[in-house]
């Protein structure tokens, strides 16, 4: 992972955070020129700038042994920190410089966080320094930093010591920080008091003559710059021949050759942030050009939108920075696509609070929109369609936090074929690249729908109705079969349809034939004021949440009866209502969902209700983690890599070693190279044995597992005809005791470059993939989710005494799935890790078989160091 990054300040300002280099040296004399005395002084004590300027010389020399970070703003050097190890084990001493310029915009905190997480990283367990009694700034930093430190004052000075501990307070006090950054970041794109458009020509048929028509017609109440150097005015307003100042906001429409001196000009003007709508970039052989788009608006500080986007909207600013066709309806439902055709055909049929249009996503991305939304008071509801991930575990983080809040809904493309691997464990096989999205998603609450049409379904009904408190449903209609067909839907989809109490006073007032006992079925002939009068009578009853009223037109009163009908019983309603008039979509009242058909209306209201139990349930504590020698896993995983640098699978020998590294428990085993070996093997470790053939991936497949082997003469023969079976590929054996019978248990993960590492219980054995029993999750794991796991499968039952059988060890196996989760989580370089079978019997789970592939990996970004990707 390089240290070489972006990071967000507390105003929205972007600083470059990179090792200082032997280059830096003059940069590090001008840092100091502009220092003024009263800031030296507090770093150098009584020095002052002359000890500054020689501090400088030896920072840049080969002879220091520290380890010095630099930040740099706007192309000049603001900031250096440093720590350097002293003559006690795991402690280094830190400093840190800034311009007078940029104090008090957290740049400090972003230094000593990167210090703090780079030497922790390399062994450093405490950062110590000296500050003076009146550096109040420095000291509030420290304070505020979420590290446990500790202060000791005497007299002028106080010495502190840094804990580097990475504890749940430090990540939670790094993200309160990056959301305070992005949301400042992001406010002078999506609400600016000024904007340009850059291209707006006279032609009405061009893109940027479309974006200032929208963004007059829209009512934009900030200043409004068109820029177009061949007029006077465009669309009656005064026109520029180039960005006149440090506007908030410039859209560009200008062809993609002349996007990159477009955007020089509105760094040196001082623009916050740019909209690209331009196309031909990175989607169309354009990568170069979108990467030194983007460098230049990182060096100036702009925060980018695009390219190749429709623009963007924020109702509730009136701003309609865009070329869509359609005047956006004001509504609270905030909407980010990745693709314009989505984007377009969702604003065509959603009423939102703002749209952002990010096309190819060089800067600005969905984790980065979810953070301006958390604290929205215009958005309800967040809907976003992606077509890829940045990063993908910190989209998992941001969402599980703001979905506390506001539900996030996501339709993710992409889910076909992962790719083959040369060789696939069980594991690797089940658990596709889209499989991991599910398992990311599902942990952070987010929504996760198949399509745009079940978007837009659920978006409407979380953004008018209130969440259901529970799972029972009330069905009320005219026409049994569309009733019946919802009930199916619903059982289907995990709603509860209890059957209803009698109701004289309702039997009544409706026709005699009807049928009251849940699903309502009030015929034909009810008219729109008796089936108010029944669906008021539902949300009267204690025990339904909520209430799915189902009319066939045209029967009855007709459609516009019926929907005020609806309408009227609904509207002080404080339980969920939906409504499914058949053949017809929309909205009732603006209130109501209505769909066309029953199925829709159910698996809205299902997904509603999913949501809604998984945030009234206790926020999972944050994982403990297990015991674990990582320092000789990593060494295990340094001296493989070295040997084989392209990885491969690890032979018996070793995978116990590194499985044990991490307090998996694994049957006792010897290895061994031929029949004789085997037979002295069996002696030593106590008959019966296992034999079992090393070289095949699936060794069942082809003959090279022998069980109940009870003396060493049956072991020897067992071996030779063992290879005589599995041939060349067999590469030697093992020995194994034999394990008491018990629950045959598939314990796996992998680890994708992109997603990081994924966790899978399933049924075991030779049925592990006939059966596709499975469950997955992201690590790492508290004991709850993995008993989750557990209750996830359909063979869970085995577990817990089916016929009687003997209950097995679940708190055992438990503990096996969190420490496989703090593995692959410790080490991204265990590409496939299969556990088949781990046998759970009363007493324990123990695994009797297992592989492991390593291949090559980059470390994951570090949550405790903010970085933009």
């Amino acid at each position: 992972m390089s240290e070489e990054c972006d990071v967000l300040l507390r105003n929205g300002d972007i600083a470059h955070v990179r090792p200082l280099a032997p280059g830096d040296l003059a940069q590090l004399h001008e840092l100091v020129d502009r220092t003024s005395e009263r800031s030296a002084y507090l770093r150098f004590f009584t020095g002052g700038r002359s000890s500054a300027h020689a501090y400088m010389d030896l920072l840049t020399r080969g002879t220091y042994q520290g380890h010095a970070l630099i930040a740099i703003m706007h192309g000049r050097l603001t900031g250096v920190g440093e720590y350097i190890p002293t003559t006690k084990r795991a402690v280094a001493d830190m400093a840190i410089l800034l311009d007078d310029r940029v104090q008090g915009q957290g740049l400090g905190t972003i230094l000593l966080e990167h210090l703090a997480d780079h030497a922790a990283r390399h062994g450093i367990r405490e950062l110590v320094g000296e500050v003076l009694a009146e550096n109040s700034a420095m000291l509030r930093v420290l304070r505020d930093i979420g590290l446990e430190v500790d202060f000791h004052f005497d007299n002028t000075t106080v010495d502190v010591r840094i804990k580097l501990d990475r504890t749940p307070e430090l990540l939670a006090s790094i993200e309160a920080r990056e959301h305070q950054a992005e949301r400042a970041s992001l406010a002078r794109i999506l609400a600016p008091a000024s904007v340009a458009v850059i291209g707006a020509s006279r032609d009405p048929a061009r893109i940027g003559h479309k974006v200032l028509r929208n963004l007059l017609d829209g009512g934009f109440r900030g200043d409004l710059y068109p820029v177009n150097p061949k007029a006077a005015e465009v669309a009656g307003v005064r026109a520029y021949p180039a960005v006149p100042g440090p506007v908030d906001l410039a859209v560009i429409a200008v062809p993609a050759p002349a996007v990159l001196d477009v955007a020089r000009d509105c760094a040196a003007a001082g623009v916050n942030g740019l909209v690209v709508l331009s196309a031909g970039f990175a989607e169309n052989s354009g990568r170069d050009a979108e990467r030194e788009l983007l460098a230049i608006c990182r060096a100036a500080g702009i925060r980018l939108i695009g390219p190749n986007c429709l623009g963007i909207v924020n109702t509730s600013a009136r701003l309609n920075a865009s070329f869509l066709p359609l005047a956006p309806a004001t509504g609270r439902i905030a909407l980010m696509s990745q693709s314009g055709a989505v984007g377009a055909t969702l604003m065509a049929r959603l009423a939102v609070s703002s749209f952002v249009s990010v096309g190819n996503k060089a800067d600005v991305s969905g984790n980065d929109l979810l953070e301006f939304w958390e604290d929205d008071d215009a958005t309800d509801v967040i809907a976003l369609y992606l077509e890829s991930f940045g990063n993908p575990r910190k989209f998992a983080r941001i969402a599980a936090r703001v979905g506390r809040r506001k539900p996030v809904l996501l339709v993710k493309s992409g889910r076909s074929g992962s790719g083959d691997r040369a060789v696939r464990s069980h594991t690797a096989a089940a658990a596709t690249p889209d499989i991991a999205v599910d398992a990311l998603v599902r942990a952070a609450g987010v929504i996760r729908v198949d399509s745009i049409r079940d978007l837009i379904d659920t978006a409407r009904l979380m953004a008018a109705q209130p969440l259901p408190e529970g799972r029972r449903v009330a069905i009320v209609g005219n026409s049994g079969g569309p009733e019946a067909m919802a009930a199916d839907a619903c059982e289907r989809n995990g709603l509860i349809v209890p059957e209803l109490p009698a109701s004289p006073a309702l039997a009544a007032r409706v026709p005699a034939t009807a049928a009251l006992a849940n699903p309502i079925d009030l015929t034909a002939d009810a008219t729109a004021e008796q089936i108010g009068l029944a669906i008021e009578g539902a949300l009267a009853e204690p025990g339904i949440d909520a209430v799915l009223v189902i009319y066939t037109p045209p029967f009855g009163s007709g459609v516009d009866a019926t929907r005020k009908a609806i309408a009227e019983a609904t509207r002080a309603a404080s339980k969920t209502v939906v409504a499914c008039v058949m053949g017809y979509d929309g909205m009732i009242d603006d209130r109501v969902p209505s769909y066309a058909f029953p199925e829709q209306a159910v698996q809205a209201l299902a997904r509603a209700g999913a949501y809604a139990q998984w945030r009234r349930a206790p926020e999972d504590p944050p994982a403990v983690t297990p015991w674990a020698d990582d320092r000789c896993a990593r060494e295990i995983v340094r001296s493989e890599l070295a040997i084989r640098p392209d990885g491969g699978w690890l032979d018996p020998v070793t995978t116990d070693r590194l499985l044990r590294c991490f307090g998996v428990a694994t049957v006792e085993s010897i290895t061994v190279d031929g029949s004789e070996t085997a037979a002295e093997a069996s002696a030593l470790l106590g008959l019966p044995v296992v034999l079992k053939a090393t070289g095949p991936v699936h060794k069942s497949d082809v003959g090279g597992v022998r069980t109940g082997l009870n003396t060493p003469a049956e072991v020897q023969q067992a071996y030779r005809d063992m290879a005589a079976q599995v041939g060349p590929t067999m590469t030697g054996a093992v020995v194994q005791h034999m394990v008491p019978d018990g629950v045959e248990i598939i314990l796996g993960g992998v680890n994708y470059p992109a997603f990081g590492p994924l966790v899978m219980v399933g049924m075991g054995g030779v049925t592990a993939d006939l059966l596709a029993d499975r469950s997955f999750r992201v690590p790492p794991l508290t004991p709850a989710t993995a008993a989750e796991m557990i209750a996830d499968l359909r063979c869970s039952p085995l577990l817990y005494g089916y016929r009687n059988r003997p209950r097995a060890n679940t708190t055992a196996l438990t503990d096996q799935i969190v420490r496989v989760g703090r593995l692959l989580d410790a080490l991204p370089e265990v590409a496939e890790l299969d556990l088949n079978p781990v046998i759970v019997t009363p007493r324990a789970a123990i695994t009797v078989d297992a592989r492991i592939r390593l291949a090559p990996a980059d470390p994951p970004p570090s949550p405790f160091a903010r970085r933009l990707r």
